[in-house]
């Protein structure tokens, strides 16, 4: 049987100092690994201190030791986007690493990773923040609060309390994630660092398995770290962005944005129907106005994805009604059992504006709320009905 193929991608830009004993490691570690056909592929961004020259010396030294040379400074993401394509599609890999050049990664929690891939995971993390990871002691103070509080903050910005070390550059990835998340790093803001944030987050985005092993980060013995400053701000405004991209998709808000338009339509049409009607007619009108713009809205917005077919309007419009009027009996309702079981009367006063708060109040929130889940829930299960594709 023929094994799986594992390239480690290595990108470098002065790292001479560096890349002969990064080398020696890897390969000492790759000698160990059975399961898998491993190599290394440099990619170098034409060094100044010409590391590409000294990784052609050793390639007489290691079999299977590849070089990509990049003839102007791609950056990392340009560098490994560059590399995967190369290791992926010209050398036949399965699965790629990013490894530093500098060994901040530890060359021996490679087979682990291997490991974790083999029991069914797409994309690895070595991970600093999860038992059995660490950061150095002799980081200062700013660099350990830049990256402790910044893994935080994209947790709770991103809401995704899963995986602990977002911006780690030690990873496993297998073919078919980079196929997918590849194509939508093409931007130039990819090209440094905000990539590792960008990839994971797509990956996970599209449902991808992701794993942690927990590794030790050293820090370089010779060089500088390349991390300046528009690394912090291409992060957050990367972070940022695709969180409110992702709450403007999300079908709950579209849902509750059309809502509040058709309690606009209704208050505004409301006064003008008053006008020319008595006031239940007005009052009727003005909630079927409101119920008009809901389904406009939410057919070619909220439920884009499902859109009802022009023959299916008249039927589902009469769903959609039914619905909505659903909506307003549960509200009834519940105002009624409210009243006759429990009462009216006064909760607490707010004094500064000297408003009272009593449970008649109460009970028509509590009857919205009830008759908004009803109305999301009659929508998405009953008139956009999510179809099952046929095999």
């Amino acid at each position: 049987m023929k094994k799986k193929s594992a390239i480690i991608i290595i990108p470098t830009y002065n790292e001479r100092e560096n890349i002969t004993a990064t080398l020696e490691q890897v390969y000492a570690v790759l000698r160990t690994v059975k399961n898998w056909q491993c190599g290394v592929l440099v990619v170098d961004d034409t060094s100044p201190d010409k590391t590409y020259e000294l990784v052609k010396k050793l390639q007489n030294k290691y079999s299977n030791l590849h070089l990509f040379l990049n003839k102007r400074k791609a950056g990392l993401g340009g560098a490994y986007l560059k590399g995967m394509a190369h290791a992926f599609n010209e050398l036949g890999a399965d699965l790629v690493f990013q490894f530093d050049a500098d060994l901040s990664h530890d060359p021996k929690k490679i087979p682990q990773f291997l490991k974790k891939i083999e029991a069914g995971n797409d994309l690895v993390l070595g991970s600093r923040y999860i038992p059995g990871g660490s950061i150095p002691d002799n980081w200062g103070l700013h660099r350990k609060f830049l990256s402790v509080i910044g893994n935080l903050f994209i947790n709770i910005v991103l809401t995704n309390f899963n995986v602990r070390d977002w911006t780690t550059g030690y990873r496993a990835v297998n073919k078919k994630v980079y196929q997918a998340v590849s194509p939508e790093l093409t931007t130039e803001r990819f090209s440094g660092y905000t990539f590792q944030i960008g990839f994971l987050h797509k990956a996970i985005s599209k449902g991808f398995k992701v794993a942690e092993v927990p590794f030790h980060f050293k820090d370089r013995n010779f060089g500088k770290s390349k991390i300046g400053p528009e690394y912090i701000k291409n992060t957050l405004l990367y972070i940022m962005k695709a969180r409110l991209q992702e709450i403007f998709k999300n079908r709950i808000f579209k849902f509750l944005v059309v809502g509040s338009v058709g309690a606009f339509v209704q208050l505004s049409t409301l006064q003008i129907w008053r006008l020319l009607f008595p006031f239940q007619l007005a009052f009727f009108l003005a909630i079927e106005g409101a119920v008009i713009s809901n389904f406009i809205f939410n057919n070619f917005w909220t439920f884009s994805d499902r859109k009802l077919q022009s023959k299916q309007y008249f039927s589902k419009f009469l769903q959609f009604n039914l619905a909505s009027g659903g909506s307003i009996i549960i509200q009834q309702l519940i105002a009624f059992l409210g009243e006759m079981y429990l009462g009216l009367f006064d909760l607490f006063t707010l004094p500064i504006i000297n408003f009272t708060i009593d449970t008649g109040t109460m009970y028509a929130v509590v009857g919205i709320l009830i008759g908004m889940f009803w109305n999301f829930f009659a929508y998405s299960k009953i008139i956009w009905k999510k179809q099952n594709k046929a095999h």
